[in-house]
């Protein structure tokens, strides 16, 4: 009688990979507790945080002011300790507003560290999720998870990119039983639309195909909900977040993904280059929907469009690279290399020391993660087929 996965798990003994892993996320969960722990004892440290950028939405939002007013956006996050220059924006969509509104009900000390402890728990809640849709695979899914570099940059900024992750599980984990709901859950995806276009268009073809229409319900219904909250708490916000975008100059600023180096590279000044990348690549997801159209999983086809959506997006920080956790995860519960798991956790250690080394993120150092995660997907794909081959020989 064959050995159960459990049984199997209890006698295995942990080899170099495994180690390799256990040391490196356990490093990065205890620096991230180490910092989280003084975050409210240091001024310096819950002002110099994205955090602050909402918390100072939240109080313009509360007191029925322009949360794009830069005199007073500026005046609240300096007097809560942002030490840096120029003013700070909530680059959302307006539907987004109502995240930060109950921050503005509290002072920038006392909600700092409840606000990092929220975005933990959607990032456990979307790990869990995750590892349901796996079905509880005995492997390191779970401290992978929790020692993801870009889920804890955003835990340790107060960033709300995990949200998107939370959306993204939500549609993976009940977009066959619940599909309304599923649709609903994207709407936390729409909080950054640029970073998923490619995945959004073979969305859009996939419900049109099969006739899903009750997903697409749902994200419709909850995006319609969102903004009639922003028309109650600012109905303005829609004119005055459009002539932000226009004199912000956020189309030239230099983000350290691979379109605007391109653009860069190419002509600075002609902002449609950025976009060439994400045309390509929605190409490319459109015809690899249409060739595997009839085995379409979006576990395991869906997660490749959202490392290449991340990859050619035209806007995207290495915080918006927590959607790629889940094909992360996916590719550890499908592959059996020690080689690639090892090959990960140095990834993992890669992403977290280079800021000692380029203390900015928008330096172009920060290109080769969405690259790396995509590589690795691939292996982990090509190993876990081999693998499966050897099983059932």
């Amino acid at each position: 009688m064959g050995q159960t996965d459990t049984e199997r798990a209890k006698g295995h003994k942990p080899d170099y990979a495994e180690v390799a892993v256990a040391v490196v996320c356990g490093l990065a969960l205890t620096f991230t507790a180490l910092f989280l722990g003084v975050i409210p004892l240091e001024r310096n440290l819950y002002g110099s945080r994205d955090f602050v950028v909402y918390w100072a939405t939240g109080q313009q939002l509360v007191h029925h002011a322009d949360p794009y007013d830069t005199p007073a956006m500026n005046r609240l996050e300096h007097g809560a300790g942002y030490t840096g220059e120029g003013t700070f924006y909530m680059r959302n969509p307006p539907w987004g507003l109502a995240l930060a509104l109950p921050l503005g009900f509290f002072p920038a000390r006392v909600v700092s560290l409840p606000w990092s402890l929220l975005i933990f728990g959607v990032l456990a809640l979307s790990a869990h999720l995750i590892w349901q849709i796996l079905g509880r695979p005995p492997t390191p899914l779970p401290l992978l998870a929790y020692a993801f570099p870009p889920v804890l940059m955003c835990v340790v900024m107060g960033q709300t990119s995990l949200f998107l992750l939370l959306g993204l599980a939500l549609f993976l984990r009940f977009h066959r039983t619940q599909p309304f709901w599923a649709g609903a859950g994207l709407w936390f995806c729409t909080l950054k639309p640029h970073v998923l276009l490619p995945f959004a268009v073979v969305l859009l073809v996939w419900i049109a195909m099969t006739r899903s229409y009750k997903i697409l319900l749902g994200a419709v219904a909850a995006l319609a909900v969102s903004c009639g909250v922003t028309e109650l708490l600012d109905p303005a916000a829609w004119a005055q977040y459009l002539h932000w975008s226009r004199v912000s100059g956020i189309s030239g600023e230099f983000i350290p993904c691979l379109s605007v180096a391109l653009r860069n590279w190419i002509d600075p000044r002609a902002a449609w280059i950025a976009f060439v990348p994400c045309a390509i690549g929605t190409v490319f997801a459109v015809e690899y929907f249409r060739r595997h159209r009839h085995e379409w999983d979006w576990m395991v086809h869906g997660n490749l469009l959202v490392l290449v959506s991340l990859m050619v997006a035209p806007y995207c920080w290495v915080y918006d690279q927590s959607l790629a956790l889940a094909g992360v995860l996916y590719g550890v519960s499908r592959t059996r290399s020690r080689p690639l798991l090892a090959l990960l956790a140095a990834m993992y250690l890669g992403v977290m020391v280079q800021p000692t080394f380029t203390a900015n993120l928008d330096s172009a150092f920060y290109i080769w993660p969405s690259i790396g995660w995509l590589v690795w997907f691939l292996l982990a794909r090509g190993f876990g087929r081999t693998a499966e081959v050897v099983v059932h020989a």
